[in-house]
């Protein structure tokens, strides 16, 4: 098995070339170095990082995996909050353009933001084709999305001027279920370490958490 693979996608928006280390060796990280491009890998935490900083690769994020099965969710609903697939593509790019600062291509210093927002733009395009976006409503107003894939919640936002008001545990217990009731045994996400409101969300749904990763970047000029 190959030690880097390209991720053509993330070539596309930011006009380099860009791949993932899927093994952490002195031989991949020596690989890719010699190669300019911009260059992912994800650690375990606990692991030993001298050999990311022999080669000049930079934390950017920790990542953690949200789970729940069916039998532990504790679903909550409002009236206000609906959900619907049908949702018009205008306003979910109008919510989720420049909302993932929390990214880890938005933290990363050598990256373009700009660049980084269209990243998260075209992901989402590509599952709202796929009729993975569910539209998240209060009122009948469009205040956010889920989009997943299969049982992974993969990309989610609310809309700044819904944020804070204690909402989004109606709109997310609503897709849980509605993934639950399709026939998955278990629903889970990825999240930033850092993103506090996400983590309590899950957990006040009766998630739990598992296989914690640290992201690294290196820009190979």
């Amino acid at each position: 098995m190959s030690m880097i693979k390209a991720t053509p996608w993330d070539e596309a928006v930011f006009g380099i070339h860009t791949a993932e280390v899927v093994e952490y060796s002195d031989a991949a990280l020596r690989e890719a170095v010699q190669t300019p491009g911009h260059y992912t890998i994800k650690v375990d935490p606990l692991a030993d990082k001298a050999l990311l900083h022999k080669y000049g690769f930079y934390y950017c994020d920790t990542l953690l995996e949200p789970y729940c099965a069916k039998q532990k969710l504790k679903p909550v609903a409002h009236p206000d909050a609906t959900i619907s697939k049908k949702a018009e593509w205008e306003g979910l790019l109008q919510i989720c353009h420049g909302a993932f600062a929390h990214g880890r291509f938005h933290r990363d210093f050598n990256l373009d933001k700009a660049r980084a927002d269209f990243r998260y733009d075209n992901w989402l395009h590509q599952l709202y084709e796929k009729q993975a976006v569910y539209g998240l409503y209060w009122q009948g107003e469009l205040a956010g999305f889920i989009a997943h894939t299969d049982n992974n919640l993969v990309l989610h936002a609310v809309a700044e001027s819904q944020r804070g008001k204690g909402r989004a545990k109606y709109w997310w217990s609503a897709v849980s279920s509605e993934l639950f009731a399709a026939g998955h045994a278990e629903v889970k996400s990825s999240i930033s370490a850092a993103n506090l409101a996400v983590l309590n969300l899950y957990a006040s749904l009766g998630f739990s958490f598992r296989h914690p990763q640290d992201v690294y970047h290196r820009l190979v000029e």
